[in-house]
């Protein structure tokens, strides 16, 4: 199936453990480890990763420093390096993580939302390529993720590829949500240091100005995103968000490949951050995990459906809908258990639903990762209505865990969880199409439904949701296929040069 062992860097933001925001994190923290520890048979790859330095990072051993030009001035790149431990079955590896630091650009409160955010990912990505000679390592493919790598295409093919070091480079870019797109102004070409040529609607200019996505997706070899439903999508103008165009334009290099999730990290039969371990063929264990989260959210404890709900509080999860319903749904035997932060309105709007049903509603505004194992664990019902979701890690944690979701087809949301048919006794939740609560309310109507008059159907669907394979071990091998296509894409690019 693969030619020969590849040589891997992937590049991101954010990497789980050394720092995170988002799920952006956790793949790419996740995803090199399947790559690295690939089930025997297939050769093993020399896979490495690149991330900022950010303040509260930690203290990491020196690597190397150089210089990285900017106009007029000089800045320079200290490199330190981390690692990650991956383990499968008797194989273990440890991956190269290089923390690239700048004081001026790194050492900050927080990761993002600078107003010099275009200087210090151009520093970034510059830091990155010129990195690769000083380490005497080439890399066969660079998997760049989201805005902020974005230059690192475009910056191969502008500035790099004259160098014969850089030219066989293949490059596959993701998409984590189209939506966060790293635009601006005309002036950031400066800091690029290329010709105004590329500055023009088929290159890197957006409506007057520069986006680092758009870089990405013009110039990179193959783009994927992270459900094969969301790569259909974002070709619309819909959910394209300005670049359906271009998207459909590249549609023949554009691929969907749904994110996993660590097995090791996301295991109800080991993990310590729960109340009571289990397994599918031990279902009734489970139930103390419910006990125990309505104990800890100040709830009665009482054996009556728990819905669980693990998000952002923005508008792309849907929550209108949740409020649209929410006193018509706790006018039932239910309760719902909250974890998230965001938006003020959604969090204030939940405060309210909370202060009307302090018997039904636990609500905990922030975030805490052992609340959130605790939520999968012990919810019976686990809501994900978004108006739009990329790929979605709650769906797949909530599954692993036993936890039914109730969800709207979009994204990563249709492509992961089957509707359930009542006359065939499949599926591993419920699934509504229209966007609008009445939609979202008879979904949850549903799985009521089965949980009160078939707990032994309601069985079934919680082991077969527990069963499904959504580990790394299957999308790696999906990423290590298209590397191999974007290698031979730009071998047959270089042989035409």
């Amino acid at each position: 199936m693969f030619e020969r062992p590849l040589k891997i860097l992937l590049v991101s933001s954010e990497v789980a453990p050394f720092a995170k925001t988002g799920g952006l994190a956790d793949v790419a923290g996740s995803l090199p480890k399947a790559l690295a520890t690939v089930p025997e048979g297939v050769p093993g790859h020399d896979v490495r990763v690149v991330m900022p330095l950010y303040r509260g990072v930690g203290q990491h051993p020196y690597l190397l420093d150089f210089p990285v030009s900017l106009p007029g001035r000089t800045a320079t790149a200290i490199v330190r390096q981390g690692e990650i431990s991956a383990h499968y079955q008797q194989r273990s590896s440890k991956i190269p993580v290089y923390l690239i630091n700048n004081y001026h650009y790194f050492h900050r409160q927080g990761m993002y939302m600078f107003p010099d955010e275009a200087e210090r990912f151009i520093f970034f990505c510059r830091a990155v390529l010129e990195m690769l000679p000083l380490l005497d390592w080439q890399p066969d493919l660079i998997h760049c993720n989201d805005w902020h790598t974005g230059p690192i295409p475009f910056l191969l093919q502008a500035r790099y590829r004259q160098n014969a070091f850089y030219r066989p480079i293949a490059t596959l870019f993701s998409i984590h949500n189209l939506k966060y797109q790293g635009i601006f102004p005309r002036e950031v070409l400066r800091l690029l240091e290329v010709g105004e040529e590329y500055f023009q609607p088929d290159g890197i200019e957006f409506y007057g100005q520069i986006n680092f996505m758009k870089m990405g997706l013009v110039y990179a070899d193959i783009i994927n995103t992270v459900s094969r439903t969301y790569a259909r999508e974002i070709q619309t103008p819909e959910l394209g968000e300005g670049l359906d165009g271009l998207l459909r334009q590249r549609s023949a290099h554009l691929y969907g490949i749904v994110n996993g999730i660590n097995y090791h990290e996301f295991d109800p039969h080991q993990d310590r951050r729960i109340f009571k371990n289990y397994q599918p063929d031990n279902l009734a264990a489970r139930k103390e995990n419910k006990f125990g989260l309505q104990q800890e959210m100040g709830l009665p404890v009482q054996d009556v459906p728990v819905m669980g709900l693990v998000s952002r509080l923005v508008d792309q999860k849907g929550l209108d809908l949740l409020l649209e319903i929410v006193d018509d749904l706790l006018q039932q035997e239910v309760q719902l258990c909250i974890l998230g932060m965001g938006d003020p309105y959604y969090e204030q709007a939940f405060r309210e639903v909370r202060k009307r049903h302090p018997q039904k509603v636990g609500l905990h505004l922030g975030f805490n990762s052992v609340l959130a194992q605790r939520i999968y664990a012990g919810a019976d019902i686990f809501l994900m209505p978004s108006r739009f979701e990329p790929c979605g890690l709650g769906q797949l944690i909530a599954m692993r865990y036993g936890a039914v979701p109730v969800v709207r087809s979009t994204g990563g949301l249709a492509d992961t969880v089957a509707d359930y048919n009542t006359i065939l006794d499949t599926g591993t939740g419920f699934v509504f199409q229209e966007y609008s609560g009445r939609a979202f309310y008879q979904a949850i109507g549903r799985a009521l439904q089965l949980y009160h008059g078939q707990p032994l159907a309601w069985q079934r669907l919680v082991r077969r949701c527990m069963e499904k394979d959504f580990s790394w071990a299957r999308s790696g091998m999906e990423y290590l296929q298209l590397y191999y296509q974007a290698l031979r894409m730009r071998q047959d690019i270089e042989k035409i040069a």
